[in-house]
């Protein structure tokens, strides 16, 4: 997937810029000035334009846009932040850029699925909907401090690195802002377009909502005609899409591949979905018609914006896209994000502490009962309300210790991060620093509750892995409609305490899919384990892994030390020993992506880097 765009102030100095970029194949779309403003190589049928005296928008995604409406909506548009209100309603997964009188305004999603970037070219300021291709633009060298940053798990890079990419002076756009430059391309004030909604809504009331916004979203993936295709691990989120697609979508192609733990109930649970589906197409794939977990990552290389912990399953993806591209699919719906949304975290309860101390104690009881937790250990927890920023102190000062238990473990503002057994004391001290930086300006959390801000900052981890696979895998788009905007500002509108309820198992999602899905599909109460799938590919693709720390080049930048994560790389290590371990593949299998000249997102030579 090689599409880029690459957006310029209404300047003369800009047009040197676009020259730069002159090649066959390459589109443009001037400002009213007829200056260069959008530059780049993108799929028409992807996009949505008007203009209206001298303003000019462009909404580039997955969308319900219609170019009348559009037209209509910026007749009246004076101010950049204004272009915001020709897209209100929207469903999808989209960026929204435009022109006003050659002054800019350029947004992604709320879910970081879609980013805007920005940095120098001879002075010139540039954005673009990817880092790569400012990073080749500008001949800037991976950021060594963010590389270590990604090597803590659980991740925190989403919410830590807000406007930092993994490219020295490139820089992010935080999700939740808009970039609005002035005719000369001097940055104006950061705009706030999105915030994260209020959860104040009931089960009902916020069921409504999901409903529409979730059907909204799977309708602009069929919208296009043709073969769609889905995955049907047989779990409550993928079963759901299913169900909303073969409503809409001309042909469905459902895929599931088998787990090889024998206490994973999904191949049943999924068997019954095929059952109710009669009209799809389905494909089951067994523990051997598939790739391992791991297989194929010793000689994987994968140049892109930032490193992807997907590398673990890139084969399984990539053989996915391709059975399914081989049945006609043009586009793939995956169910990731479902489980961030409809599954409040625990620190909700140490936001019920604060208003409704009794009623957060009982619950607590019940959950410590469950989790096994001492009750000493969780009244610490609840009690301990810290700020944002103290949180942020707090983590970057344990990031040695071992890590706390599980159910007082989560009742922060969001899981504390650990450094892996194999960081070197210089990749600890880099990661202290990046989060005590991101504390030294008091910064707002992402919501104003606990479990609104774990939920978000899941979730844009989540939207920069797809957005990263985008520019990889060969084969059609994969689109993950739990995180287009509207779905994530409906699910959050729920009441926390309204979307947990004993023996139910995602009520909020099952409320809203009644009458869609089948109710005895809506019943499932869990979820597959597949820790024997990563054991096995483990076990089997051990030396490939092995094979990674030999010319390190992580180790090469002083980040981690191979001799300890070769001994940890063994398949009777435990779980939470090799939690760590996809974030460092990630990251080795980038370095080693940008050191073998990979092929550049942008029409010329790439950068040849000299270690």
């Amino acid at each position: 997937m090689d599409d880029w765009w690459v957006m310029l102030p209404d300047s003369p100095a800009a047009a040197a810029v676009a020259e730069r970029l002159r090649r066959d194949g390459v589109r443009r779309v001037p400002h009213a000035s007829g200056r260069p403003w959008l530059v780049g190589r993108w799929d028409a049928r992807q996009e949505v334009s008007a203009r209206a005296g001298e303003a000019r928008i462009v909404v580039l995604g997955r969308s319900t846009a219609q170019a009348g409406t559009l037209r209509r909506r910026i007749e009246r548009v004076r101010l950049p932040a204004e272009a915001e209100h020709a897209v209100t309603g929207l469903a999808g997964s989209f960026h929204v850029l435009a022109s006003v009188g050659g002054r800019v305004w350029a947004r992604g999603t709320a879910s970081a699925v879609r980013r805007v970037f920005t940095t120098h070219i001879d002075g010139v300021p540039v954005a673009a909907g990817r880092a790569d291709v400012l990073a080749a633009l500008s001949d800037a060298d991976p950021d060594p401090g963010a590389l270590a940053v990604r090597l803590l798990h659980p991740p925190v890079a989403s919410a830590v690195l807000a406007d930092r990419t993994f490219w020295r002076n490139v820089r992010a756009v935080p999700p939740q802002e808009a970039l609005v430059w002035e005719r000369d391309g001097r940055r104006g004030p950061g705009v706030r377009w999105w915030r994260p909604p209020e959860p104040h809504l009931s089960l009902t009331q916020a069921a409504a909502e999901v409903r529409t916004a979730l059907t909204d979203a799977v309708g602009t993936c069929t919208a296009g005609g043709g073969t769609v295709s889905a995955d049907l691990s047989g779990g409550l989120d993928s079963t759901s899409l299913c169900f909303l697609a073969a409503r809409e979508a001309d042909r469905l192609v459902t895929v599931h591949w088998e787990g090889r733990d024998p206490d994973n109930d999904d191949a049943a649970w999924a068997a019954r979905a095929r059952e109710a589906l009669p009209s799809a197409t389905h494909l089951v794939l067994t523990g051997e018609e598939s790739p391992d977990w791991f297989a194929g990552v010793g000689g994987l290389r994968l140049p892109s914006e930032e490193p992807c912990a997907w590398v673990r399953d890139f084969a399984k993806q990539s053989d996915l896209l391709r059975r399914v591209g081989e049945h006609g699919s043009r586009l793939h719906l995956s169910g990731g994000g479902g489980d961030e949304m409809f599954t409040p975290f625990p620190c909700h309860l140490q936001d019920l502490a604060a208003t409704r101390p009794w009623r957060a104690w009982r619950l607590l009881s019940r959950e410590r009962h469950q989790w096994r937790a001492g009750r000493l250990s969780v009244a610490r927890g609840v009690l301990r309300r810290t700020s944002y920023r103290r949180w942020l102190l707090d983590a970057a000062g344990h990031l040695t210790l071992a890590p706390p238990p599980g159910f007082t473990g989560m009742l922060g503002w969001q899981p504390e991060p650990r450094a892996p057994g194999w960081a070197t004391p210089e990749a600890v001290v880099m990661m202290t620093d990046a989060l005590r930086t991101a504390a030294a300006d008091s910064p707002e959390p992402l919501a104003p509750q606990r479990s609104v801000h774990c939920a978000l900052q899941q979730v844009r981890e989540g939207g920069n892995t797809i957005r990263v696979l985008n520019q990889t895998l060969t084969g059609p788009d994969m689109a993950l409609p739990y995180t287009d905007d509207a779905v994530v500002t409906a699910a959050l509108s729920v009441r926390p305490l309204e979307a947990v309820r004993p023996g139910t198992y995602k009520p909020l999602l099952g409320a809203a899919l009644s009458g869609i899905v089948p109710a005895h599909l809506l019943a499932r109460s869990n979820k597959g384990p597949y820790d024997a799938d990563f054991y096995h590919g483990l076990r089997r693709h051990r030396g490939e892994l092995l094979a990674l720390t030999e010319g390190s080049l992580l180790a090469e930048a002083g980040l981690i030390d191979t001799e300890r994560l070769r001994r940890a790389l063994h398949h009777h290590a435990a779980t939470a020993e090799l939690d760590p371990l996809l974030h460092t593949l990630g990251c080795e299998v980038w370095l080693r992506s940008l050191d073998d000249g990979g092929p550049a997102p942008v029409p010329y030579p790439p950068v040849t880097r000299t270690r």
